[in-house]
């Protein structure tokens, strides 16, 4: 008996999918998607509370909201008040000492600074324009232009999970504070600069500063650009993830489409350049109220020219894409699109900056830094196309005008 209820079962269950097969709606409904994204990218436009940015005003308002929403689920918190005192010292052979004090505890570090082998806009009356090159120079500097080498490991260690709290920042606001590797190097170079506002016998102007990194560098070259409104030109190179990629369209490439592209879930496992509250949410990026077009945006109106490379997956150069297509929104929306370019080119090594894309860091610097007029800074490239990444799976907001 048993046995023929069974069989009388599996006959109906049989019989109804057939007819779940045959169901008519089917014909005039949508098509169900394959591969369904469940969470388009944060709208830049949209405050936390549904209100829409309507005036440069607002975008000033909804630029801080964002930069309280990265610290508090990402990079970690800046320090909420200024240090106590920050003093410089130059030093012999361009070594430039930084002392930052707080209550009665002080640190020390140290960057190289490198002038210009011919004569610089601005003369030595105004100052020579300089590019801080945190870790090392991978972009090439114009002749007339100093480089600054910002020692960043001195600031906060990243040499794996166990150099977490390590450093003068750490020595400075202790060994627990909840601030990841790449928000301090971000104080470390604002302190930079507060010691070269006040010591022009550097040689250096402070109001024409620009950044540069590559790889892990340029991670920390664009979190620097994003938070240190005194930067005036940002260039973060093969930054990748945690840099110019975004988090849900490198987790969709990964987990959907099978392509070995780095996501959140790995990235805090190999060091520590966020906060510890971010492991929370590596497993579930879609509930965030941010992603890395919102860092991209905050460095908006000033200018932002990404380098990346195509040949490399790792990086996630499809999520750079799309990530930066919806950053640049920001841009348009305030008018100033020729700010903020992307290069995207493919055939060459990591950290090698190709010719391809040397006249356009040479643009931005010409503008940006030198003050050049006329000069054309819009770009926005990939040298491989990208057919399966279409805007409306990321981005549903129309973009206003301020």
């Amino acid at each position: 008996m048993v046995f023929i209820l069974r069989v009388f079962a599996l006959l109906f269950l049989s019989a109804a999918f057939s007819l779940a097969q045959q169901d008519p709606a089917a014909d005039r409904c949508p098509a169900v998607p394959p591969k369904p994204i469940l969470s388009k990218l944060t709208d830049p436009f949209t405050f936390f509370n549904k209100r829409p940015v309507r005036t440069k005003a607002d975008w000033e308002c909804r630029r801080a909201e964002i930069r309280e929403f990265l610290q508090r689920y990402q990079l970690g918190p800046l320090p909420t008040k200024p240090p106590t005192s920050v003093t410089g010292q130059l030093l012999e052979n361009g070594t430039f000492s930084v002392t930052v004090t707080e209550g009665d505890v002080n640190v020390t570090f140290t960057a190289q600074i490198q002038l210009p082998t011919v004569d610089a806009v601005g003369g030595p009356k105004d100052g020579i324009p300089a590019i801080i090159a945190v870790g090392l120079p991978t972009i090439p500097i114009p002749p007339d232009v100093a480089v600054i080498t910002f020692n960043m490991v001195e600031i906060a260690h990243s040499t794996g999970l166990p150099s977490r709290g390590k450093g003068i920042f750490y020595d400075l606001y202790g060994s627990d504070h909840p601030a990841g590797g790449l928000i301090a190097w971000s104080w470390g170079v604002s302190r930079l600069i507060d010691a070269l506002e006040k010591h022009p016998e550097t040689g250096i102007n402070a109001q024409r500063l620009g950044v540069a990194g590559c790889s892990r560098m340029g991670k920390g070259a664009m979190v620097i650009g994003a938070f240190e409104p005194r930067i005036k030109l940002t260039i973060p190179q093969e930054s990748g993830a945690g840099g110019s990629a975004c988090w849900r369209i490198s987790d969709h490439l990964l987990h959907t489409r099978g392509i070995n592209t780095q996501t959140a879930g790995q990235i805090v496992k190999e060091n520590v350049w966020f906060g510890p509250a971010f492991d929370s949410y590596t497993g579930q990026i879609g509930v965030l109220p941010i992603d890395q077009h919102l860092l991209a945006a905050l460095i908006a109106p000033r200018a932002l020219l990404v380098e990346e490379n195509t040949g490399i997956d790792w990086l996630g150069p499809e999520s750079v894409w799309g990530c930066q297509r919806a950053a640049r929104t920001v841009w348009r929306a305030l008018g100033v699109a020729d700010r903020m370019g992307l290069s995207l080119p493919s055939g060459h090594n990591h950290c090698t900056l190709p010719e391809t894309s040397k006249p356009y860091v040479e643009a931005f610097i010409d503008r940006f830094l030198k003050d050049k007029e006329k000069v054309n800074t819009t770009v926005f490239y990939t040298s491989t196309e990208f057919p399966e990444y279409k805007d409306k799976d990321w981005i549903d907001w129309d973009v206003p005008r301020f």
